[in-house]
């Protein structure tokens, strides 16, 4: 604004040489017009009065409305008419160089595995019990025992199969009924 002030104090014969002057002209514009910050990421852009009248307005048109503002648009625009796609697009009719690449690629292989104790052997109970607290870090004697008659309860989870295997073993020693999944 201070610009403008000092622009207008100009006498005549410097202002219509200064009106001339594109350069002068930007920055008197940018100072009229400042630049607008653009909206967060993830917030919809504000929308102008205008738009947002043709939007509400479009919205509220039943199905033969807007196959008919299609077809004017098509004509006042110009625009070609666009083939119909089938249902799932070109996807539906896969190519032969396509299915080959589907067979080429190996199936997934199960990586993690979780161990599952089911049930255990009343008789080997305190075994069971001492092999969970050397078997499961951070375990003393009263959680193991707690750890065992809760039952049907997962033992280890996101594991290798050799650890899951080596786990399962262990435990069937001593009179537990495992599950690997």
């Amino acid at each position: 604004m201070n610009s403008i002030r000092i622009i207008r104090r100009l006498p005549t014969r410097q202002w219509r040489s200064f009106s001339r002057c594109t350069a002068l002209n930007q920055e008197v514009a940018e100072a009229i017009n400042p630049l607008t910050i653009p909206p967060p990421e993830g917030v919809d852009k504000p929308v102008s009065p205008k738009i947002e009248k043709i939007v509400s307005e479009i919205t509220n048109l039943n199905l033969l409305e807007v196959s008919e503002l299609s077809q004017v648009l098509k004509k006042r625009l110009n625009l070609p008419d666009a083939p119909v796609m089938p249902m799932g697009g070109f996807a539906a009719m896969p190519a032969p160089a396509a299915q080959e690449e589907e067979e080429a690629t190996p199936k997934a292989v199960k990586t993690s595995f979780t161990v599952k104790m089911t049930k255990f052997d009343d008789k080997q109970k305190v075994a069971l019990i001492k092999e969970i607290k050397s078997l499961l870090e951070g375990f003393n004697l009263v959680q193991a025992k707690k750890f065992v008659e809760s039952v049907p309860t997962v033992v280890k989870a996101d594991i290798s199969k050799d650890e899951a295997e080596k786990l399962k073993e262990a435990l069937t020693k001593v009179g537990a009924v495992i599950e690997i999944d």
